[in-house]
């Protein structure tokens, strides 16, 4: 399955949930916000949510900082 991810093409192994994503990311713990062509996830749906081939997925994480 093809999808794209921040502006790059990735292929997934397999279909996957937004959730499989963030974890094969290294994202899964923290505080991210994903959109999934145009329309925001909640973050309540981020496990129940499938990915489709040729979906186009931005993760934005926050930084902290002072």
């Amino acid at each position: 399955m093809d999808i794209t991810l921040n502006g790059e093409p990735r292929a997934l192994a397999t279909p996957a949930t937004i959730t499989e994503l963030l974890q094969a990311e290294g994202l899964a713990e923290r505080r991210v916000a994903v959109e999934v062509n145009g329309e925001i996830v909640p973050r309540g749906r981020h496990g129940t949510h499938a990915l489709a081939d040729g979906d186009k997925i931005e993760i934005v994480h926050a930084l902290g900082g002072g």
